[in-house]
């Protein structure tokens, strides 16, 4: 089977796999869920997390150089692998945080709170996190997946459920992307960093108020508009850097 296809397929299902991981984390683990909600994750609507195919595709790409890891022996071998994955995984969360930080002034995620961090997008906790997950990755699930590979190879009529994955994440990426240019409007325009994941709570509270529920997987659909939402938590965001240096040169006269 070609390396597109397979790729294509590891994405997909780390998309999947990643996502459910993420939902059932913040469910029943994360500090910042108190309430024990289920809440989707992401920035996404459907049921993927980009990041975590990624994460795969890469992952797999990794494992499978260790034939060429000569010398070393099989646990200096694994060791270079884990930390190969662990840096591999911080380097595509950093451009993705930093990215939408920079360039949308949208903030996915916040590891402000975190010991090590760098610019709140990436932490030495999280490093060790996919560390330990490349770990799981190639004890675990590596072996599988080549299993998988193989099947697919002979069944390739499955690659159309891989094609319909694409075609309804393609929409859903292009509705997801609507969502953030308004954040970056208003980000621009009111000289601030949105918090995306604050948003998401501020309208699920909003919605369980006003509707008695909020929606799964339409979380930013309620009786107001995004712009509405936006305003009401505007003082909750980050000051944008050109409006901190806007507010230093006041005071300094420069």
């Amino acid at each position: 089977m070609s390396m597109f296809l397979t790729l294509a397929f590891l994405f997909s299902a780390g998309s999947l796999v990643g996502w459910c991981i993420e939902v059932v984390f913040r469910r029943f683990f994360s500090s910042k869920n108190p309430e024990r909600k289920w809440i989707n994750p992401g920035f996404c609507t459907g049921p993927y997390l980009p990041l975590y195919g990624s994460g795969l595709c890469l992952m797999y790409l990794i494992a499978i150089q260790e034939k060429y890891l000569t010398g070393m022996g099989p646990a200096g071998a694994r060791l270079l692998l884990f930390a190969g994955m662990a840096v591999c995984m911080t380097g595509i969360e950093y451009i993705a945080g930093i990215y939408s930080l920079k360039v949308n002034h949208v903030r996915l995620w916040d590891y402000t709170d975190q010991w090590g961090n760098i610019q709140g997008v990436i932490c030495p906790k999280f490093s060790l996190a996919w560390a330990i997950l490349g770990a799981v990755y190639y004890f675990l699930i590596h072996p599988y997946i080549l299993d998988a590979l193989a099947w697919l190879a002979a069944n390739l009529a499955f690659s159309f459920g891989i094609g319909v994955f694409y075609g309804v994440f393609g929409v859903d990426m292009a509705h997801s992307t609507q969502i953030v240019k308004k954040l970056k409007d208003f980000a621009e325009e009111n000289h601030v960093v949105v918090r995306y994941e604050e948003v998401k709570e501020h309208i699920r509270q909003h919605a369980e108020k006003a509707m008695g529920h909020a929606r799964f997987f339409h979380p930013f659909q309620t009786d107001l508009t995004l712009a509405e939402h936006l305003t009401a938590i505007k003082d909750r965001f980050e000051k944008s850097r050109e409006s901190v240096k806007a507010e230093i040169r006041k005071r300094t006269g420069n």
